[in-house]
């Protein structure tokens, strides 16, 4: 499987993906895209040997347009899959019907609650005790799309976003390659009679190579 992943910053993700999948079950990274001329994950891809692109919104007349060109240097490197990793701009129904059910993304809470930006501020400020992660399929919503994997820990001495990122930073590092492996093993799928529920085919989710593993990540529906 060919992966594409799009990265507005740091990409500590993004290196997560390139130390532990690329090259691996059958997963390849090909290209890595930013709206970002200066992205640290761009010089990260190019360290890797990666192919990258910037597609900062003042070359285009708008948003549909820089989307649209995006897709297609993503399609023409042959990306199948897409994965957001740290990318910080909504992607509109024109790119994301062209890669149908093809696209994820990691994000620092449990969804549905605490969507959008700041979402560890959010969650302070309602002043929660369980953090977590989610990784889920990305629609035209704003995470709103159906849950993948989701990871939750108890934190209830938090007070500031830094302490909770630092905590939650391992769980993303876990949970977002697993969704790759998942995917590019075919485990993955959109149960047909509720869109909003995502199953996991668990002997399809074990790696040959490791037969007595066993997914853990939380989230999974049964087959």
């Amino acid at each position: 499987m060919k992966v594409a992943v799009l990265a507005s910053g740091e990409g500590s993700n993004l290196q997560v993906l390139l130390d532990t999948v690329q090259g691996r079950h059958g997963i390849e990274i090909v290209a890595v895209a930013s709206d970002k001329r200066s992205a640290r994950a761009l010089e990260r891809a190019v360290a890797a040997e990666v192919e990258v692109a910037s597609f900062p919104l003042d070359l285009f007349d708008d948003r549909a347009a820089r989307d649209r060109a995006m897709a297609e240097w993503l399609l023409e490197r042959g990306a199948e899959l897409v994965v957001l990793a740290g990318y910080m701009q909504l992607l509109g129904r024109e790119f994301l019907a062209a890669f149908p059910e093809r696209v994820i993304n990691v994000h620092p809470a449990l969804l549905p609650a605490f969507p959008g930006l700041n979402a560890i501020q959010q969650a302070l400020s309602y002043g929660v005790k369980v953090f977590g992660v989610t990784v889920h399929f990305v629609d035209d919503g704003v995470d709103t799309g159906p849950v993948i994997l989701q990871r939750a820990i108890d934190l209830p001495d938090a007070r500031e976003p830094e302490e909770v990122l630092e905590r939650l930073h391992p769980i993303e590092h876990e949970l977002l390659p697993e969704a790759v492996r998942l995917i590019a093993r075919g485990a993955v799928r959109v149960d047909p009679e509720n869109r909003r529920r995502v199953l996991i085919d668990r002997d399809a989710a074990v790696d040959p190579a490791d037969p007595g593993a066993r997914p853990t990540a939380s989230g999974m529906g049964d087959r």
